[in-house]
């Protein structure tokens, strides 16, 4: 039973902690699209995304409205496009792009994904096409967002696309100069995918999905930080127990909304993704929750141990307060989108190399760093791979987005508004070459953790 105090809590949670749902994103099968010529391929596309999500934006405001509960993004994903366009007699998928970005600004959604292309083994025709096309899709759209999936647990390492995908990055940057490089914040690199992640730009609607579904993502780093002001010398069995409960609370929210939704709408509901997202706002950083256990600022030592800790007990609380939770689920540490990591690089406390070591222990990896702009193809390519590894290894979701901006320097700030948030250019230090490593081409072969058979 809800009593009064339980929605005393929740208020209080959304009007002084800035809980929110980060967004509400419909999946939708394009499986159903296929035709050889790629005109009629994307009159499909628009043609199904427009149709199945024409209500998805006015049935979040409704309940936005009627519960009082902030729902900061409206999404929709597809199946990815290198699949569902594979029939296409065509050399180019940019116009599929431009098809989903007429569709998204139709329906009213912030974001649409599932530009995307999985590879971990190999390529397809459509596959290479796709990724060909990534750097002009995204300099000719607004809303569309692209991912790549090179490698899993159980397949290895595909480093043919990891060099690529260095090369598809820098000529992202280069098309959307004009931007500082906002293409490469729309473009995301994989290993070991969620197919129900609800969060861009990695989102994009798995091959075993139902015809349509709509999941949830959850936030509320703010909420965490709060609840630990009050354990100042907790033990850490303390801390967690306080974490988990609060993470409960806050997913609770999440499941109402994805409930509510589910049924408004007449489509399945597909997982609650229980992630803390954090915001540039000040007071809804994740950095913020790992100085609230004692380190001084993010990237001190014991900034790894706090997060795992963070990471564990998140997903421990969340998964009592939902039937179905997926995704990313965990504690993101995007830079640009975190007002306290944006202030760690800053001080100089975190590096890119502390955040690859964090990356071990949280939801993805390495997220909206911007970078000098003549990093090098290789340079990115070493980045990605080392990424991949830890993903491949640890039997966990990682990911790299990286934005080397033209012209861009150390000491430089660039800035892209809304959630995306703003950075400073973050120094790559190691600047000894990669190219002889990443030329090698082929795969690195899965691990001996993938025989579960």
């Amino acid at each position: 039973m809800i009593t009064i105090d339980d929605i005393l809590e929740t208020n209080a949670m959304i009007t002084e902690n800035k809980l929110d749902v980060r967004t509400i994103t419909m999946g939708i099968s394009l499986r159903d699209c296929a035709h050889p010529n790629i005109n009629q391929f994307c009159q499909n596309v628009y043609d199904k995304i427009t149709t199945s999500a024409e209500f998805l934006v006015k049935t979040g405001e409704d309940i936005e409205a009627e519960y009082g509960i902030p729902i900061i993004h409206k999404r929709i994903s597809v199946t990815p496009i290198a699949i569902a366009a594979d029939a296409c007699k065509t050399d180019s998928y940019v116009p599929v792009a431009e098809a989903m970005d007429r569709a998204a600004k139709a329906v009213g959604v912030n974001f649409i994904g599932g530009f995307s292309a999985l590879v971990e083994k190999g390529f397809t025709h459509g596959d290479r096409v796709l990724i060909n096309s990534i750097p002009q899709a995204l300099a000719s759209t607004d809303l569309v967002c692209s991912s790549v999936n090179l490698g899993s647990t159980k397949t290895g390492i595909n480093m043919d696309c990891v060099r690529e995908m260095g090369e598809v990055i820098k000529r992202t940057a280069e098309l959307t100069r004009d931007t500082q490089a906002l293409g490469c914040a729309k473009l995301v690199v994989f290993c070991n995918a969620p197919g129900d992640n609800p969060f861009m730009a990695g989102a994009f609607h798995g091959v075993s999905e139902a015809d349509k579904v709509v999941s949830v993502g959850v936030s509320g780093p703010g909420v965490v930080k709060h609840a630990l002001e009050n354990l100042k010398g907790a033990d850490f069995t303390e801390v967690a127990e306080t974490i988990k409960k609060t993470a409960f609370k806050i997913t609770r929210v999440g499941q109402l909304v994805a409930r509510e939704a589910s049924k408004r709408l007449g489509v399945p509901f597909g997982i609650i993704d229980l992630s803390l997202a954090p915001t540039p706002a000040v007071g809804d950083s994740v950095a913020r929750i790992i100085e609230e256990m004692g380190i001084e600022s993010c990237g001190a030592p014991g900034t790894t141990a706090a997060l795992a800790l963070l990471n564990d007990a998140v997903k421990k609380g969340g998964l009592m307060a939902s039937s179905h939770v997926g995704g990313l689920s965990g504690a993101f540490i995007p830079v640009s989108e975190d007002e306290g990591m944006i202030a760690a690089i800053k001080t100089g406390s975190l590096s890119i190399e502390k955040l690859e070591a964090m990356t071990c222990v949280c939801s993805v990896g390495l997220d909206m760093i911007a970078i000098e702009g003549d990093t090098s193809a290789a340079t990115i390519s070493g980045i990605i791979a080392d990424e991949a590894a830890i993903g491949m290894i640890n039997n966990k979701t990682t990911a790299v987005r990286v934005i080397p901006v033209p012209g861009a320097k150390v000491g430089d700030m660039v800035e892209y508004g809304g959630l995306l948030g703003y950075c400073p250019i973050v120094p790559v230090k190691n600047q000894y070459s990669s190219d002889a490593f990443i030329a090698r081409g082929g795969r690195i072969p899965a691990p001996i953790r993938s025989l579960t058979n």
